[in-house]
């Protein structure tokens, strides 16, 4: 039997679904300058995600990158970035960029003489470690072993800051998950209906999205949660909080899995929320629409009216430039004067205090339109801006991705190109 090649790792109709070398080079420079000016002199980033994004897959690994001018930087007369790998070293080769890669790639040596590898690199202090991101015992075990260049600081903030802006290549990868999530509603919309489960109407809405290359994972950022792609809820279900800091709930199939879609059925004249995310080569997009089966009461009908200007009042203080925490401030007092300061993002006392979270590798993304976020969205940020209204016999609300541009926010998902509400028949 032949050796597996690099060739066999095809995207749909054999297309290359790497991450481009130069995306790679620049987010490694970049990171380098945010190191110097955060005043740590490198950092290991071992966060799946994050190697991903740097390095251009989530080999078992360690991606060394010296902060700009420190030991073991090219201006210090080092090598660069570096990736040691226990395994796959191939593929990890292949995932940077083959012969073209922005970093070079070796072998794990022993973690007992990891500072002296680093050391004969020129690295003379020891490199921060993402504290935030990884397990306490496998952070000790590093910090333990780079003893010996003193004390391992935390790169997680920087790491963070540096991915709240999207690169064009970023939201081109968001786009086309956009346009692939339309096709999702439309599945709910073709399968769904009086008497239809919510398991099958996600079942549907997943179908689409496994067969446009979704990986499976919903990346989260905060520990311990955990999230489904597809979050479809009826009726009274709508209404049930869980474990998940989010507006909706959901029953889920059982306790392990207690937050989403479950066993309960579309109902005659029951709000239906659909909030689904879709992933294109890691990148995510979470949109929310209402489906019924017949039509929306005249009630429900209003408060839905009512989350559409909410979101307007976030998108404009947003589009402004002014800080996200302005932006909850107007969307909660504007709530609070419609009469939901009881029902918005939950009912008490299992109420969310956001309306927007940042969105790309990871659903929960940085900043958020909530309290103590004194920073306005980045141009170049993604945000998921998403009003619900929570009562015991249902929810409703709307969520779009949005990108503040130059010219402000605009729209990456749906937004006006699908209703607000799809009927079935009843």
């Amino acid at each position: 039997m032949t050796e597996w090649a690099p060739t066999d790792l095809i995207g749909p109709e054999g297309e290359d679904w790497r991450v481009p070398v130069s995306e790679l080079a620049a987010r490694q420079a970049r990171l380098a300058e945010m190191l110097e000016e955060a005043g740590l002199p490198g950092a290991l980033i071992q966060h799946p995600v994050d190697l991903y994004y740097y390095a251009g897959g989530r080999q078992d690994g360690t991606l060394f990158v010296p902060a700009k001018g420190a030991g073991g930087s090219v201006e210090a007369g080092g090598d660069g970035p570096v990736a040691f790998v226990r395994r796959s070293l191939k593929r990890a080769v292949w995932e940077a960029g083959d012969d073209d890669a922005p970093h070079l790639i070796e072998a794990f040596p022993r973690l007992s003489v990891f500072a002296e590898h680093l050391q004969s690199k020129g690295v003379t202090e020891a490199p921060a470690l993402q504290l935030g991101e990884a397990p306490a015992s496998f952070s000790a075990r590093f910090a333990a072993a780079l003893s010996s260049l003193g004390e391992a600081g935390d790169a997680t903030g920087v790491v963070h800051r540096q991915r709240e802006v999207k690169s064009a290549w970023e939201l081109d990868q968001m786009d086309t998950g956009a346009s692939i999530q339309i096709r999702m509603f439309e599945a709910v919309q073709a399968v769904g209906g009086e008497g239809v489960s919510e398991l099958d109407m996600v079942a549907a809405a997943e179908a689409v999205s496994r067969s446009e290359g979704f990986g499976g994972t919903v990346q989260m950022r905060r520990y311990p949660l955990q999230c489904d792609r597809g979050v479809i809820v009826a009726g009274r279900a709508g209404g049930i909080p869980s474990f998940f800091d989010s507006a909706i709930g959901g029953t889920g199939p059982h306790p392990l899995s207690g937050m989403g879609s479950g066993f309960s059925k579309v109902k005659a004249g029951e709000p239906v929320l659909v909030d689904l995310v879709h992933a294109h080569r890691g990148y995510m997009v979470d949109t929310t629409r209402m489906f019924v089966a017949g039509r929306l009461s005249d009630a429900w009908q209003e408060r839905l009216d009512d989350m559409l200007t909410i979101k307007e009042e976030v998108v404009d203080v947003l589009d402004q430039g002014l800080h996200c925490s302005r932006a909850w401030e107007a969307g909660f007092a504007l709530a609070k004067d419609l009469g939901y300061e009881d029902h918005l993002m939950g009912t008490k006392p299992d109420q969310s205090r956001f309306l927007g979270h940042s969105i790309g590798l990871q659903l929960d993304e940085s900043p958020v339109v909530a309290m103590g976020f004194d920073r306005p969205l980045p141009v170049g940020g993604t945000m998921a801006i998403e009003p619900k209204v929570v009562y015991g016999e249902g929810s409703v609300g709307t969520e779009d991705t949005w990108v503040r541009d130059e010219d402000g926010m605009r729209p990456i998902t749906a937004d006006g190109a699908l209703p607000w509400v799809m009927e079935w028949d009843a």
